[in-house]
C-alpha cells in the first residue's frame, strides 16, 4: 500500500505529535510502504507560514528536501491528471489544497493520512 500525508499529518509527524494517532504512527515508522509528500502540501505550508497562521512550518519550509530525507518520505509532484480532477471533483468542499490532495490521492491509488473526516466523502482511501 502507498500513503500521502495531509499537510497537518506531516507537520505533526516532523514534530512527533501526540496529536497523531495509532494507526499513522504505525505506518509511519514503518518501512514496509512508501509515503509520500505532495507539492500541494508544501505550496500549503508556505502559504500559511508566509502569512503567520502555520509557524511550526518554519523548519519544513527552510529545508523541505532534507525534511523529506530525514524522515523517509517521497516527493510527489503535480501533475495535469491530479490538477484536471482537483477542479472537477464532485464535491462541495472549497478548500483548493484537500481538493487537490483528494486528487493526487485516487489518481495515484494512496491512501491518505488524515485525521479530516471531510476526505471520506470524497471518493478517498483514508487511514486516522
Amino acid at each position: 500500500m502507498k500513503y500521502l500525508l495531509d499537510t497537518h499529518t506531516l507537520l505533526w509527524a516532523m514534530n512527533d505529535s501526540p496529536r497523531l494517532s495509532a494507526s499513522a504512527r504505525a505506518v509511519l515508522v514503518s518501512l514496509d510502504s512508501p509515503v509520500y509528500v505532495s507539492a500541494v502540501s508544501i505550496w500549503e505550508a508556505a502559504t500559511k507560514y508566509r502569512l503567520g497562521k502555520l509557524p511550526e512550518a518554519a523548519h519544513l519550509i527552510e529545508s523541505t528536501s532534507e525534511v523529506l530525507v530525514a524522515m523517509s518520505f517521497l516527493p510527489l509532484p503535480l501533475d495535469l491528471d491530479h490538477a484536471r480532477l482537483g477542479a472537477l471533483l464532485d464535491h462541495p468542499h472549497r478548500d483548493p489544497f484537500d481538493r487537490m490532495l483528494a486528487a493526487q490521492a485516487i489518481v495515484t491509488g494512496c491512501t491518505l493520512l488524515s485525521a479530516d473526516a471531510v476526505f471520506d466523502s470524497m471518493r478517498v482511501r483514508r487511514l486516522w
